[in-house]
């Protein structure tokens, strides 16, 4: 797979890794796509740190990364709020350093309170944040403050499981002040905007663990995507997912960047992939996904998907799929 694409566009919480530690075969198969010539960019909805300190981390667990190789929300939005305020404006950043460095890096001035006249509030994940920043972004809402978020992760994966990510907390700040903030992060188009003029990426791949952020992302660029099964997406959602949500590829974890995914063809009313043959009955109504054959279990899912995508068209599939996953033990 590496060979078709000159860039992987890469998600890195539950991708490469969670919380402080890599993702099991991250480091050594973005190793060998490297070698093989496939340039790593590194886009991430996570507008805590900088790029650098990003980098560092990255380069720390073996992977020898530049600052300009990684790409965050924070940018993103940074960019998406100097259309359209004034150069120089202050802007009431509630978030990390990567929110702040990057709204510099625009020109911006970031404040921290609702009384310092804001041109504009934007909210990004901060795992220090506490009850007064939430306050003062809710205080400038209500006055009519143009509001921005990075992204709407309601989740981010942690080494002890999942927790709330910036989407909850701009939950917060609705139900204080109502309205909806402009968003800059996947899936939405000012992120695949920003990584394009950064990256420069000709034929890209987007590497990610998310259907709703990732997946989305890469359908409404128009560019093809690898979901790997180490972060929050389960079997099961992703046989239910609706057509922008459904990735190009499906793999276990990164190694899947390193090899051609196995075909998927049409057999009479189902689909075979390796030893698997899936079908759908009446998918759309509820009804059940069946599986027989045997092999590998990720061949198994392959299948289920083309059955489960094929029968519910343009919607989600609603198909019982628990006795065909347990099958491939999924």
């Amino acid at each position: 797979m590496s060979e078709a694409y000159d860039t992987a566009l890469l998600d890195l919480d539950g991708v490469v890794y969670a919380g402080g530690q890599a993702v099991a075969h991250a480091v050594e198969s973005l190793t060998a796509a490297r070698e093989r010539g496939m340039h790593l960019a590194y886009v991430t909805n996570n507008a805590a740190r900088t790029p650098q300190a990003v980098a560092d981390q990255l380069t720390g667990f073996g992977l020898p990364t530049a600052a300009e190789d990684v790409i965050t929300s924070a940018q993103a939005v940074a960019r998406l709020i100097a259309e359209q305020v004034p150069s120089g404006a202050r802007v009431l950043a509630i978030g990390g350093e990567g929110l702040r460095v990057a709204l510099r890096e625009r020109g911006l001035e970031p404040v921290g309170s609702a009384d310092d006249d804001p041109a504009a509030v934007v909210q990004g994940y901060d795992p220090e944040l506490d009850w007064g920043q939430l306050a003062e972004a809710a205080y400038a809402v209500q006055r009519g403050v143009p509001w921005f978020a990075s992204n709407t992760d309601l989740t981010i994966p942690k080494e002890r499981g999942i927790a709330p990510g910036n989407g909850a907390l701009v939950e917060v700040v609705r139900i204080a002040a109502g309205g909806a903030p402009q968003v800059a992060g996947k899936p939405q188009p000012p992120m695949h905007r920003e990584t394009v003029l950064r990256t420069g990426a000709e034929r890209p791949l987007v590497i990610g663990d998310r259907l709703d952020t990732d997946i989305e992302g890469a359908w409404n660029g128009g560019v093809d995507s690898l979901l790997v099964l180490t972060g929050v997406t389960t079997p099961a959602e992703l046989l239910a997912a609706p057509p922008r949500h459904r990735p190009t590829y499906v793999d276990a974890d990164l190694r899947g960047v390193l090899a051609p995914q196995p075909e998927v063809t049409a057999d009479g009313d189902g689909f075979r992939c390796g030893g698997w043959r899936a079908t759908a009955s009446g998918a759309g109504a509820g009804d059940t996904l069946d599986l027989d054959g045997a092999g590998a279990p990720l061949d198994g899912l392959r299948a289920l998907c083309a059955a489960a995508w094929t029968a519910a068209g343009e919607g989600g599939c609603a198909a019982d799929a628990g006795k065909a996953l347990r099958r491939i033990g999924m």
